[in-house]
């Protein structure tokens, strides 16, 4: 990886990509630490500070926190980070499946993917007040930092125009966040909202790997730092091996006489990863979960059903909680594989160029065999996930890490989901401007 690194910024076009791409990632991490107008900055870092005495984790917004390379907890300008586009894409992603219109866009081409583009980010532009309306109110109300002395005075002017700049700085923040993804896609590398998502995540980890040295106790808390470190380079070793995992399909191409020409009579394969969901199901998941202690959250804690979730959904290790969650994972990934991958196109399109499966029958028998492969290598796929993803649960109980250790199952995925991306098309790129030829 390093070694393709090194040969991009020997390219001319290659090094004004990346560096272009580190540009905005350096404004991007800018603009997490500036604050929102109208909050008092002094004590939002007092009530940080005492939630990292406590050990208190960040609960409910952990995963918009972990997302926003910790500017919510922060209440800086990028506090909402790229959430709300992410919810936009995975809903859009839901709707091209139910509404036969977008399902029609879809299939018209760069035409129809610029239409479904532009309706994403006027979802992203609705998402984005809706959750910076939401965090004023709980950032007001004190339930960001329910165990902080100074809750209350986070935002000490109660006017509505005070409000009113802050819910506008936030959602234009988000909207600069948007367009400079695109930016990094169309003149950087790789995925613009990825390789965004990659920073905030990444930037979390030094922190949260000190704070596990600091409070250990064995050896000064090297032990224990060493033993979190060891976890997280073989949890990324296992990732990186489920990730590049497929089952390839062979297609076989019959040959056609079209005038005096002769077409297919070509081999290729159809490549169905192990984990085909990605880390989509984790984040269902995880925001399903966070539905009931919201409600609690502004219900309160009188009600009987209020106290039942507080015993056992509000931790996160209560065996409840664990079995849920690897459940709710496990059933989201089949069904995210089912809504993105159709095998009766799929047998359509290859019975429409003459391909075929060999030892199968075109039609039918093609679509049957499709989902029969499928369904068996989405059950490790989801299995692997789930295993993943309570790799906290187990730092929380092993190291009393509560919501702030490094090695997450769904930051992992992301981050070594992301890199692998980035270093194949990098890759790519210097193949076609540096290729050997046939005659040495």
């Amino acid at each position: 990886m390093l070694t393709a690194f090194a040969r991009a910024f020997q390219t001319p076009d290659l090094r004004k990509k990346l560096v272009f791409t580190l540009g905005i990632v350096v404004l991007f991490r800018v603009g997490q630490h500036v604050p929102v107008p109208g909050v008092s900055f002094p004590n939002v870092n007092q009530c940080v500070d005492e939630m990292n005495e406590q050990g208190a984790g960040s609960g409910l917004f952990g995963l918009v926190n972990m997302f926003s390379g910790g500017a919510l907890l922060q209440l800086t300008v990028f506090a909402l980070g790229i959430m709300p586009y992410i919810t936009a894409s995975i809903i859009l992603q839901l709707l091209v499946v139910v509404i036969p219109r977008l399902e029609a866009l879809k299939k018209e081409g760069q035409a129809g993917q610029a239409k479904i583009t532009q309706y994403t980010r006027y979802l992203t532009l609705a998402l984005a007040v809706l959750q910076a309306t939401g965090l004023v109110a709980t950032a007001r109300s004190g339930t960001l930092f329910p165990q902080c002395s100074v809750n209350s005075e986070i935002i000490p002017n109660d006017s509505i125009w005070t409000t009113v700049v802050m819910v506008i700085a936030l959602t234009s923040a988000t909207m600069l966040i948007m367009w400079m993804g695109e930016l990094i896609t169309d003149r950087g590398i790789g995925n613009g909202m990825s390789m965004l998502m990659f920073i905030s995540i990444a930037a979390g980890f030094p922190a949260a790997l000190w704070q596990i040295k600091t409070q250990g106790t064995l050896a000064d808390g090297w032990i224990e730092f060493g033993v979190v470190v060891a976890c997280g380079l073989a949890m990324v070793g296992l990732v990186v091996f489920v990730e590049l995992a497929q089952r390839r399909i062979p297609v076989q191409y019959a040959k056609r006489m079209i005038g005096r020409r002769s077409y297919g009579g070509t081999s290729t394969y159809i490549p169905l990863k192990v984990n085909q969901a990605g880390v989509i199901p984790v984040i269902f998941a995880s925001s399903l979960l966070y539905i009931p202690q919201l409600l609690v959250q502004f219900a309160g804690s009188d009600a009987g059903w209020a106290d039942w979730i507080n015993r056992y959904f509000s931790g996160g290790d209560h065996p409840y909680y664990i079995i849920t969650y690897f459940l709710l994972i496990v059933f989201f990934a089949f069904f995210y594989v089912a809504i993105t991958f159709n095998p009766e196109d799929v047998a359509e399109n290859m019975k429409k160029y003459g391909g075929f499966i060999p030892g199968i029958r075109a039609g039918r028998p093609t679509v049957e065999y499709l989902s029969y492969v499928l369904n068996r290598i989405t059950w490790p796929g989801s299995l692997y996930l789930g295993l993943i993803a309570l790799v906290p649960t187990v730092a929380l109980v092993m190291f009393d890490a509560q919501q702030d250790f490094p090695f997450g199952g769904t930051s992992i995925l992301i981050i070594v989901g992301v890199g692998l991306e980035t270093v194949r098309q990098i890759e790519s790129q210097l193949h076609q401007r540096n290729y050997e030829g046939f005659l040495r």
